[in-house]
């Protein structure tokens, strides 16, 4: 079953309000856990992290930007 407009547009604001920085926290905690890397590594971990977040995610996030197309034409 696939969601409405309005439910995508909803469950990504709430993916994007409340699920990102507990994903960005949880990164931060796990990443300090670990001996400290240099900084490129730091910089490679942030940067895959921060594609692989979306992934789950991309069949939200597709068509958010465009206009509704559930809603009528004039």
């Amino acid at each position: 079953m696939a969601l409405s407009y309005k439910a995508r547009r909803g469950w990504a604001l709430v993916i994007l309000l409340i699920g990102l920085p507990v994903y960005i926290v949880a990164v931060i905690t796990v990443k300090d856990w670990l001996d400290r890397p240099s900084i490129l590594i730091d910089l490679l971990i942030y940067l895959s992290l921060g594609i692989v977040w979306i992934l789950p995610f991309r069949f939200i996030f597709r068509g958010i930007g465009q206009a509704d197309p559930d809603e009528p034409q004039d």
